[in-house]
């Protein structure tokens, strides 16, 4: 399905939503955080700053003016769990950092650590676009990109593969979706 609008959320710098936008040469209309101004990624305008208490919630969702049916959500380092009714009620898509259609223990915080910490047991190391369902990193799985591991020698060339896996899975779908 092809959405008319995009927005974006996210809780850390924001940088990968710059970088998507830059991929696609689109940006969203709408972008939502819970970062701190200071650790905001310069390339990225911020349109609504949530505090705590509309993060845990996103009842901000609501207040927006949009077509919920031709509106893409994708979730790009958003560090909060989605309420289930917000799940059921608009298209939300998450990028995660685990290769979780081929090891499911990988669900949850933190999968590169925890890839890093146990390497000989995995032969790729992937990311994957997912619908956002209200169990955690258990929706439809959209893309998936992977790499071999034995490319990977330390925990910064970890995170370095899951980052442009993460961005290639991405890019692929916000191609077939916007």
């Amino acid at each position: 399905m092809k959405y008319k609008n995009w927005i974006a959320l996210f809780s850390q710098t924001g940088s990968e939503i710059a970088d998507l936008s830059e991929g696609i040469n689109r940006k969203p209309e709408f972008v939502i955080t819970n970062a701190d101004s200071e650790n905001v990624d310069s390339r990225v305008h911020v349109d609504f700053r949530v505090n705590t208490e509309e993060a845990k919630t996103l009842d901000i969702l609501d207040n927006i003016e949009f077509d919920i049916g031709k509106t893409l959500i994708t979730l790009n380092g958003w560090l909060r769990i989605v309420p289930s009714n917000k799940c059921k009620k608009y298209n939300i898509y998450n990028g995660h950092p685990g290769l979780i259609t081929k090891y499911p223990e990988l669900k949850g915080k933190d999968p590169q650590k925890r890839v890093w910490e146990n390497i000989s047991s995995y032969a790729k190391i992937g990311s994957v676009v997912h619908k956002v369902v209200a169990e955690v990193d258990a929706g439809e799985v959209m893309v998936e990109k992977s790499a071999r591991t034995r490319d990977v020698y330390n925990l910064d060339k970890t995170y370095d593969t899951l980052r442009k896996t993460s961005f290639n899975a991405w890019i692929e779908f916000l191609k077939e979706h916007l």
